[in-house]
């Protein structure tokens, strides 16, 4: 972040630190690092509300290695989160192949949860689901409404990097979610927080553009929370007020469910 100016938006008494411009990841000669960069126009940024296009890398359709009944009979076995873990760390997804790591779900003492799209480059340097510049911002956004990392579990909708961070393909989708329903199941979550289109579209058919903030009660009884993508924020300081209407929501159905 130092290579950034940065300022403070102070909003409701709770200072959040924002770079003042994008963020943008060089080119390198690296075929599994080759992204555009992270400053689109206007016209890109409202072509994809809430999450920040990083590749112009077009979607491929995964080798299935196995149907995709036997991926969620699969799945379904586990009966603790560590077990689960151990089955998404070592299961052959299409893209593993061209992922540093295999990018865990995060899990923590709470009953918040938090979905995401893709690991970013540093999640997959990493093998942390939202690390770097976007996962410092997510931090003081939890911090903002007395939660941390500690106290949320997160999960990414695949858990491995696409080519290029480009959008994942229908099927790459498919075969991760057995996963993530298993880890719903397991984890009974109060809220979902959603961050982004992709989740949202996928978990509720929820239209991030009409619907941010709005809850939405599941047939699992868990309710679900759509905002935007924190990379959004960086680029869109201004749509932080909406985020944190939603936050101080969130924080709400979690109290009256104490």
């Amino acid at each position: 972040m130092s290579d950034y100016t940065l300022r403070d938006l102070e909003l409701a008494g709770v200072r959040w630190e924002l770079a003042e411009s994008p963020i943008s990841t060089p080119v390198t000669d690296k075929k599994e690092d080759i992204v555009v960069s992270m400053r689109p126009n206007a016209a890109t940024v409202m072509a994809e509300i809430g999450r920040v296009a990083t590749s112009i890398v077009p979607p491929v359709a995964p080798t299935q290695t196995m149907s995709l009944d036997t991926v969620r009979a699969m799945a379904s076995r586990p009966n603790d989160m560590s077990t689960l873990n151990r089955m998404i760390n070592e299961f052959n997804h299409p893209l593993r192949a061209s992922a540093t790591n295999t990018v865990l779900p995060h899990v923590g003492q709470g009953s918040l949860m938090i979905l995401t799209d893709i690991p970013s480059s540093d999640d997959d340097a990493t093998g942390q689901i939202l690390s770097g510049a976007v996962g410092e911002l997510m931090d003081k956004m939890l911090a903002a409404i007395g939660l941390s990392r500690a106290t949320v579990s997160i999960l990414p909708m695949v858990f491995w990097r696409t080519p290029g961070g480009r959008s994942p393909s229908r099927a790459e989708l498919d075969m991760s979610r057995p996963f993530i329903d298993r880890a719903i199941e397991l984890l009974r979550p109060r809220v979902i927080l959603t961050l982004g289109t992709l989740p949202a579209s996928e978990m509720a058919d929820i239209n991030l553009a009409k619907s941010h903030g709005m809850a939405k009660v599941l047939e699992n009884g868990a309710t679900i929370v759509p905002i935007y993508h924190p990379n959004f924020l960086m680029l869109k300081p201004a749509a932080k007020r909406d985020v944190w209407n939603a936050l101080q929501n969130v924080q709400n159905i979690l109290k009256s469910a104490e």
